[in-house]
């Protein structure tokens, strides 16, 4: 594939990660405001971005060997928590704007905690350990299977986390 095309690609996977990530907030809100029919909408057409950007990672050949896909996630993981939100946070602090300061700090914490996840997945691939993740609602932090009493990110109290465990139930 040349460069040009490449990168079209890029720009359509990028284009369509971000349109399925804002269509399911949006059906988030409609079934808040009680439209259950606009949040169907929402999630299907979501989900039909998802489709077109999994193509353009096919296409780009950027999905590789479980082993591979760790490696990459967490060395980007790494990156985004040390250099990218670290900046942001400089950015929002010296604007003043104390909520965004507080959302690129708090997401840089949960970032550096998805890389430890990867290191530990890494470290462990072999061995295919089955453990129950707590995902806090509102900052993103995940706890490996213990649900805390509260974020140790944000503050909120477990009722805020949602379970996701391995489809055997474990």
């Amino acid at each position: 594939m040349d460069d040009a095309i490449r990168e079209a690609v890029h720009q359509a996977y990028a284009g369509e990660a971000k349109a399925a990530l804002r269509l399911k907030a949006f059906a988030e809100k409609a079934d808040a405001e009680g439209y259950p029919q606009m949040a169907l909408l929402f999630r299907v057409i979501a989900f039909s971005e998802e489709i077109h950007g999994k193509r353009a990672l096919r296409l780009l050949r950027t999905i590789g060997s479980t082993e591979e896909n760790l490696a990459e996630s967490f060395e980007s993981e790494e990156k985004v928590a040390g250099v990218a939100y670290g900046d942001f946070v400089k950015v929002a602090e010296q604007a003043g704007d104390r909520a965004s300061s507080l959302y690129f700090s708090q997401s840089k914490d949960v970032e550096e905690v998805h890389a430890k996840l990867y290191k530990e997945a890494m470290d462990n691939l072999l061995e295919e350990r089955h453990t129950t993740y707590h995902v806090c609602t509102v900052c993103g932090y995940v706890s490996d299977g213990v649900l805390p009493d509260q974020c140790p990110i944000c503050g909120v109290p477990k009722e805020k986390f949602q379970q996701f465990k391995d489809d055997k139930g474990e």
